[in-house]
């Protein structure tokens, strides 16, 4: 088509009809195809996540330079994928957006190229970066150019971690090298029925190991979401699910070197917690939903729980205290009793170094009777993958409060931000118990003999567990040995840590000059 032609007017004219067939698709039938599958187009779903009118796209006219296989012929402008920035609640968002209805969504070289453009300027820029996946992987037809597109692409994801906010979503395939930019980024979140990651789809698995399963039983969203644990969050549609994502962007600093947005609050800072009274039984054996405890503290009693359906006997959340936004890890006894594992513990791992990285203040809920026994826990190395929690912990600058709510026995109580590894303030209920081990189990060890030779061994056995808990585990022992900066009173939960929180938020830390640590794996 000629362009030399005509006046400005004209031109103008042109470029905006160019514009409206590129946000259109080279195929009505396509986007009714979109539509058939229950998904929405890449423009559509940018419209929900950005605020009204605040898409500016980057590279619209591009095009592929590949001559294989007829592409010569089929040269679409945006080559599969929208890429640009917006606003979010008017704070300034990077955004690409796979394009189902050209090429399947399958990244090529001029694909690729986009998408390293507009993560460039969001790291230029510190701002968060928000991908909306949907694509049929490595455009087969560009061959090696595909797949170094995609290692630019991951290389960036791993410069950027930790700078600023990365956030995948996977609203349809997303299989192959594909599935490896997400989980280098902070979230990943998943709509139930269109979206699947795996690495080797059903065909390949059936060819290999004579498996039959389907996409979804494969890597659909709740396989990840509860299963595997590589996504954080599954919703049923695709606005629900972005509209959770702007919700939790809402908490979340533009960068590294800010701070998470504060918010005006009508929540009281003295507002008593009388209700945590009845909330929690004084029996440790009895369980309860820490949950209730995080809702009763916090602002309005809103949270946002990450990695809900996964490892659920720790229990890891964005909420915020007096309007400041604050992450909060806490053992969740209705789940396996609250012991630590090796899921549970490399979610915290991970939760607490978002949480450090971006200069978001630590809660921790103590209530863990210890890690969990086992030969499968062993051999399949809760030793270090259970370090990785006590590493962040350890790693960790930001300011942190440890709360024990009632029991914290062994290596776990240590874990949990003990003041021993660097907790700013270590507190507890007038509730907790805090040993080596339970007092039955304490008794039982240290007067085996004693116990074995009783005539009454019974009677023997709970005499030494009353002296046992007596002596070694009453609720004051800790503090009185400087291993707790107070025991609070239970309704005054939520003013203690308010008020604990506004005095380390001028704290300073710095980590020993180092390139980087040496995380165990």
């Amino acid at each position: 088509m000629p362009y030399t032609t005509g006046s400005l007017h004209h031109r103008a004219d042109e470029l905006n009809d160019r514009r409206r067939a590129a946000q259109d698709g080279p195929d009505p039938a396509a986007t009714e195809r979109q539509h058939g599958k229950g998904k929405l187009t890449a423009y559509e779903r940018i419209d929900l996540l950005l605020d009204k009118g605040s898409f500016n796209e980057v590279e619209q006219l591009r095009k592929h330079r590949a001559t294989s296989f007829g592409l010569e012929s089929r040269r679409p402008d945006g080559d599969g994928v929208v890429t640009g920035w917006g606003t979010v609640d008017g704070r300034t968002v990077f955004v690409y957006a796979h394009d189902f209805r050209v090429f399947g969504g399958a990244l090529g070289e001029a694909h690729a190229e986009k998408i390293h453009k507009i993560m460039d300027l969001a790291e230029a820029a510190g701002a968060p970066l928000v991908s909306l996946n949907d694509g049929a992987g490595a455009r087969i037809q560009e061959g090696v150019l595909a797949l170094a597109g995609y290692g630019g692409i991951f290389r960036r994801n791993t410069r950027a971690s930790g700078v600023i906010p990365q956030i995948s979503v996977v609203l349809g395939p997303c299989a192959g090298g594909a599935a490896y930019s997400p989980a280098l980024t902070d979230f990943v979140f998943m709509v139930r029925g269109t979206a699947q990651m795996f690495i080797t789809g059903p065909d390949v698995v059936r060819a290999v190991t004579g498996e039959e399963i389907t996409h979804n039983a494969l890597g659909g969203a709740d396989v990840h979401a509860g299963s595997s644990g590589v996504a954080h969050f599954a919703y049923d549609d695709e606005e629900h699910c972005l509209e959770e994502v702007r919700y939790l962007l809402s908490l979340l600093p533009a960068n590294n070197r800010e701070l998470p947005p504060a918010v005006p609050t009508d929540d009281p800072v003295d507002r008593p917690n009388d209700r945590l009274l009845d909330l929690i039984p004084v029996k440790q054996g009895q369980a309860y939903d820490v949950r209730d405890v995080i809702g009763e503290i916090v602002d309005d009693g809103e949270y946002f729980e990450v990695h809900p359906a996964w490892a659920t006997n720790l229990v890891c959340a964005l909420t915020r205290l007096d309007g400041q936004v604050v992450g909060v890890v806490a053992n969740q006894p209705a789940s396996l009793a609250g012991v630590l594992d090796i899921e549970a513990s490399e979610k915290g791992a991970r939760f607490v170094q978002f949480c450090d990285a971006f200069n978001i203040a630590l809660v921790t809920l103590v209530d863990v009777p210890g890690f969990l026994p086992g030969v499968e826990q062993e051999h399949n190395g809760i030793i270090r993958r259970g370090a990785k929690l006590l590493y962040a912990y350890c790693n960790a600058t930001v300011p942190r409060i440890s709360l024990v709510l009632r029991k914290a026995y062994g290596g776990a109580y240590i874990v949990m931000d003990s003041r021993s590894i660097g907790a700013d303030l270590a507190l507890a209920w007038p509730t907790n118990e805090i040993a080596v081990m339970g007092a039955e189990g304490a008794a039982n060890v240290v007067f085996r003999r004693e116990i074995n030779a009783a005539d009454d061994p019974e009677a023997i056995r709970a005499t030494r567990i009353k002296e046992y808990r007596d002596e070694l585990m009453h609720p004051y022992y800790a503090a009185e040995r400087g291993l707790l900066d107070d025991v609070i009173d239970p309704r005054e939960t939520r003013t203690v840590l308010i008020r604990s929180l506004a005095m380390l938020r001028t704290k300073h830390a710095e980590l020993p000059s180092r390139k980087h640590g040496n995380a165990p794996q």
